[in-house]
């Protein structure tokens, strides 16, 4: 899966709380927030105005598929999508990280076939 193909992935899943998503799925759409919001700052630097404009759009627009995204990564370790509100009590995100970047349970799990299966399919 390329860094296109994860980003429309996301989005075309914007609110796909079900099934699974790849590593690679997950960190390309960490990536591309990271890079929108270093262009929204760029921008704010030359206007306040307009680059609060587009960090506003950029945050509210991504919260919905960004806990898609990170509830179908938590699927693909075999983990609930309840498991992110550990993220609220201190050191939870670090623990998130951690499953985040564990790979996947190979094969099917209760939450669908593995996406690393269908892609190779």
């Amino acid at each position: 899966m390329s860094f296109g193909e994860a980003v429309s992935s996301v989005l075309n899943q914007y609110v796909g709380f079900e099934g699974r998503a790849r590593r690679r799925e997950y960190w390309f759409w960490v990536l591309a927030l990271v890079l929108a919001e270093i262009v929204a700052g760029i921008v704010y630097g030359m206007s306040h105005t307009l680059g609060g404009i587009l960090l506003a759009i950029i945050g509210i627009g991504t919260i919905v598929p960004t806990i898609a995204v990170s509830i179908r990564r938590l699927h693909d370790t075999d983990r609930s999508g309840w498991w992110l509100l550990l993220g609220l009590v201190p050191f939870g995100a670090l623990v998130l990280w951690v499953f985040y970047l564990m790979d996947g349970t190979p094969g099917d799990n209760q939450y669908g076939p593995s996406p690393k299966a269908v892609a190779a399919a």
